[in-house]
């Protein structure tokens, strides 16, 4: 990863939100913290994107994604002391929807 890099400047932004924040917050208040975060480091992103889900080529429901940067990397947000293998499979899921090579799970609450 480079410093320049769009997901190094994304963690730096994370990283910023947990150091004001600390713990102990639900997630959507460290999402509108991310947001602010990244648009102040010129960051393009759109929050909560409805994604399809298809089955045999017929949408069949919808899946949300947290926060979607300069169409390249899908962040799902956490606030939870521990992850768990569903958190880490709705974002493997979430990354394939998307049809995306970048992914962050970040996790606020440990």
């Amino acid at each position: 990863m480079e410093k320049g890099d769009l997901t190094y400047r994304i963690i730096g932004c994370a990283m910023t939100v947990h150091k004001k924040l600390k713990r102990g917050f639900m997630e959507y208040v460290y999402c509108r913290a991310m947001a602010i975060e990244l648009r102040r480091s010129g960051i393009a992103f759109e929050r909560e994107v409805w994604l399809p889900i298809h089955y045999d080529n017929l949408r069949i429901a919808f899946r949300r994604c947290d926060i979607y940067c300069q169409n390249e990397v899908m962040i799902e947000a956490k606030a939870k002391s521990d992850l768990s293998n569903e958190d880490m499979a709705q974002a493997i899921n979430t990354l394939e929807q998307l049809n995306v090579k970048d992914g962050l799970l970040i996790n606020f609450g440990a």
